[in-house]
């Protein structure tokens, strides 16, 4: 029987029931919900709290998944909420004195490390976006952007392209991105990540 390797063949035949897979992605994304529970400075009960009600909310959505590439991103984003959650009723549980201002003040590597799963996830969006645009478009476009400034000869030459083709559909590519990620609802000019 062929094991399936690839994230789409592995989301697919764990929502089919096939427990190889589903350890497979277990596996492969554990280290990730560690790392968000670490940046979140939870202990580490919570923090395993955290990375199993994880998979249980992916087990639940599992059949539902229709971008199996953004998986790592909504995993992450998932237990980013889960640490959330955990925090706000561990706040509500725990008294503070008035004078220990302590847990109230930002933690700089925590808040750089969030920024850093969020670009992440961010990142994970763009690619899945760019890998929906047609092979002459993912080729055109890795090959601009592979320098600073093209030479659009050796463009047209490697590719095949006549010369004056080049920058108008260019342009039409980068049209079809601008419309694939406007839908994932991400603001990515702003550097952000859901409005």
């Amino acid at each position: 029987m062929h094991e399936p390797s690839g994230l789409t063949e592995l989301v697919t035949a764990a929502a089919n029931g096939d427990p190889e897979a589903w350890n497979a992605i277990v596996e492969r994304f554990t280290s990730l919900l560690w790392s968000v529970g670490r940046a979140h400075r939870l202990s580490m009960e919570d923090a395993a709290d955290v990375v199993q009600n994880t998979w249980l909310r992916l087990l639940d959505h599992l059949d539902r998944i229709q971008q199996p590439e953004a998986l790592p991103g909504w995993l992450a984003t998932t237990a980013r909420h889960e640490c959330l959650s955990l925090l706000r009723r561990r706040g509500r549980d725990v008294l503070v004195r008035d004078d220990d201002l302590g847990p109230m003040l930002v933690d700089e590597e925590a808040a750089s490390l969030d920024a850093a799963l969020l670009e992440d996830e961010r990142d994970v969006q763009l690619w899945t976006c760019f890998t929906q645009l047609s092979e002459r478009c993912q080729r055109l476009l890795r090959v601009l952007m592979a320098c600073d400034r093209p030479n659009y000869a050796e463009v047209s030459a490697s590719l095949g392209m006549p010369v004056g083709s080049i920058g108008p559909t260019r342009m039409r590519c980068l049209s079809t991105l601008r419309s694939l990620v406007s839908d994932t609802g991400y603001a990515f000019e702003s550097g952000g990540g859901r409005p």
